[in-house]
């Protein structure tokens, strides 16, 4: 059946790869970017079942009025999508306050605005699909990303909540958990924090220690049958990751966690009480 569907961050990237793959199979795309100069390629070839919306995600009425637009201008919502946002690349103490301050604009109060905006009429409507695009650093850190992870920690936190939440109106959520692929992630789209000496062996030591060799990065048009099926499932997950890395990597991250919560439970019991 045909989809309605509003997708964010989609002049570029993830977001326009997916956009384009939903219109030409029928669906019917409400598509965001700061700038809508990106998407007039596909409003020039789809017409009437394109809408092209210029919006700031970090500003909450213009993120209610786009939704609203949207479904004003379709007559449903059956799926939102929050992919817009990006990366800041430094240390911890190598981030700058106003670099800090806005990739949690953009990343976590993004999220939140257009997610808020789309729960009213998806309640409504008794059914509807809030797909997330979190991270694989979303579930476990990598350093010199750690501003980037506490974003994508907090997205995926709020988002599990609300799954709980609006699971008896008929609406799914699922947190879309991509590993590194070959976009502009960390090219023109990322913010590099200004570099402090003591971190550059990290820095050079990064892919070698944390298994993100050029292999695992993954080709963005194989994503698009993955988003695709999950679009059309009836019962979608609350979590998919996208790519190889992170289901083996999480594996061995969480079994770390365990063993040392484990070891230090002793200790934890005596803290109950």
């Amino acid at each position: 059946m045909t989809k309605t569907i509003f997708i964010t961050g989609a002049s570029k990237g993830f977001g326009k790869l997916w956009a384009e793959a939903f219109l030409k199979r029928g669906d019917k795309v409400a598509a965001t970017s700061r700038n809508i100069a990106g998407l007039q390629d596909l409003a020039a070839q789809y017409g009437d079942s394109f809408l092209p919306i210029a919006l700031d995600i970090t500003d909450r009425q213009q993120s209610i009025d786009a939704v609203n637009k949207a479904y004003e201008h379709f007559g449903s919502l059956d799926v939102v999508i929050n992919n817009a946002g990006y990366g800041v690349f430094g240390a911890v103490e190598e981030a700058g306050e106003k670099e800090i301050k806005d990739v949690f604009e953009a990343n976590v109060y993004g999220t939140l605005w257009v997610t808020q905006a789309a729960l009213p009429i998806l309640r409504q409507q008794g059914h509807g699909h809030i797909i997330q695009l979190s991270s694989v650093l979303g579930v476990w850190s990598l350093p010199t990303l750690g501003i980037y992870n506490a974003t994508k920690f907090a997205v995926e936190g709020l988002s599990e909540a609300l799954a709980s939440e609006v699971k008896e109106f008929g609406i799914h959520v699922t947190l879309v958990e991509p590993n590194g692929y070959t976009t502009d992630f960390g090219g023109n789209s990322a913010v590099q924090s200004q570099t402090i000496a003591a971190y550059d062996a990290i820095r050079q030591s990064l892919g070698s220690t944390e298994g993100l060799l050029p292999d695992d990065f993954g080709k963005p048009e194989a994503t698009i049958p993955a988003i695709l099926k999950l679009v059309d499932s009836e019962q979608p997950p609350l979590r998919l990751f996208l790519g190889k890395v992170g289901y083996k990597k999480t594996k061995l991250v969480y079994a770390e966690k365990l063993q040392t919560w484990e070891s230090w439970n002793d200790v934890a019991v005596t803290a109950q009480g």
